[in-house]
């Protein structure tokens, strides 16, 4: 590797709220979010919950996809200390702002069908300004998830590359490995990454349609008797840098990516390899490129951890194939349990987290479990926060299809 990677700003919004203190209120205390969502109606559903932000007179606006990720973009910028004009890459992890979409749809329902107008845009109040700002035109193709990344170096005044990634539940994790390659190979010297998802009825139909949804309120990841997953809206960015860029601005270094790996192993549409071997093969590239093909420096996993019937042992197996010698005696937790599953977005905000997790020497808890499980026989830092002395810490996704990821980082 030519060059090392540094983690010098983030910004994050959940269902806990904006910011790492409101991670800590809720993740790290293991206090999970979910609670009935009024977004859209869920009578024809199995279960109303998700973790997502509480309604309000601004609600759509605020939680429209393209502000969250600006805002949060902004928020890590800031942190590193980057202005606009900034040579950086934007590599951003989504399927596209179903939010956007859904009111473009409504608007034009509500449009005479007769009048002199554009098929493609609906005027409408949704402004990036503000509340003040005016009216503004909503283009359906403002939605679309290559158009997002655009819109996103365009109001963050970043000038690199732009790129989206679209691979379900690892696409922020592989904007976040892209832009390490992209740095270690001294291609650019700043990478901002990013991801997001918002629950909507589209995705929640879908997922309940598939009985993947837990009925019972509660995502219990690793526990005899999970039943399902929950949707959370989950919103991140993270400023990359190389080490050398870091510090000839002068710029403070929060934890360096040390180790990445991505694999597939396409076993199966929807269901991960039974013996977790994508996971494994992404575990075991991350390590390596780490220096540590042993996982002997590994203090903690954040796991994918989805508290469905086949993730969970999938991956258990996988993290033992990944490190035999040492799975047993490294804690591994899923923050889905209290943030519910973030799917796009699931790799750069569980990439805050783990950061947080080193930065503030806590493991978060998987929140919710009750019963060990035979498959399941790992230490998940079950229900309660725990102190630790972290240096190294790996986070993994998985995703449909069979794709997988993973990132190793550590504390300076």
């Amino acid at each position: 590797m030519s060059g090392e990677v540094t983690v010098t700003g983030f910004g994050v919004r959940t269902a806990f709220g904006t910011g790492a203190d409101a991670l800590r209120r809720g993740v790290f205390a293991g206090v999970p979010a979910f609670a009935p969502t009024t977004r859209f109606d869920t009578g024809p559903y199995r279960t109303p919950m998700a973790a997502a932000a509480p309604d309000g007179p601004d609600a759509v606006e605020h939680w429209a996809l393209r502000h969250a990720l600006a805002e949060c973009g902004t928020q890590a910028l800031d942190m590193a200390g980057l202005r606009p004009g900034t040579r950086a890459a934007v590599l951003l992890g989504v399927a596209g702002d179903h939010t956007s979409v859904t009111r473009y749809w409504r608007a034009a329902a509500d449009t005479d069908t007769d009048a002199d107008t554009d098929a493609d845009t609906v005027t409408d109040t949704d402004t990036d300004e503000g509340a003040d700002a005016g009216p503004t035109v909503v283009r359906a193709a403002d939605a679309v998830p290559a158009q997002l990344a655009e819109l996103l170096a365009v109001r963050l005044g970043l000038t690199g590359p732009r790129l989206t990634f679209t691979n379900a539940c690892v696409a922020s994790a592989a904007a976040i490995i892209h832009g390490c390659r992209l740095i270690s190979s001294g291609r650019t010297d700043v990478a901002v990454c990013a991801g997001g998802y918002l629950v909507e009825e589209e995705t929640f139909g879908k997922f309940d349609s598939g009985r993947a949804l837990s009925r019972d309120g509660m995502v219990r990841p690793f526990s005899a008797d999970r039943s399902g997953l929950l949707l959370g809206d989950g919103v991140a960015a993270v400023v990359l840098e190389s080490a050398e860029h870091t510090r000839r601005r002068g710029g403070r270094p929060l934890a360096s990516v040390v180790g990445w790996g991505a694999a597939t192993d396409a076993h199966h549409i929807a269901q991960p390899h039974p013996e977790g071997a994508g996971l494994a093969r992404a575990a075991r590239q991350a390590l390596r490129l780490a220096g540590d093909p042993d996982a002997a420096a590994l203090d903690y996993v954040n796991a994918h951890g989805t508290g469905t019937k086949y993730n969970d042992g999938a991956e258990t197996r996988g993290l033992r194939a990944a490190f035999p010698d040492r799975a047993e005696s490294i804690p591994v937790s899923s923050t889905k349990s209290t943030t519910g599953h973030l799917l796009e977005a699931a790799g750069v905000v569980e990439f805050v987290i783990t950061l947080l997790a080193l930065t503030d020497g806590v493991l978060p808890p998987t929140a919710g479990f009750s019963a060990p499980d035979p498959e399941c026989d790992l230490d998940y830092v079950p229900n309660r926060p725990r102190r630790a002395d972290l240096r190294r810490a790996l986070t993994v996704n998985a995703a449909f299809g069979g794709a997988n990821t993973a990132l190793v980082l550590e504390r300076p």
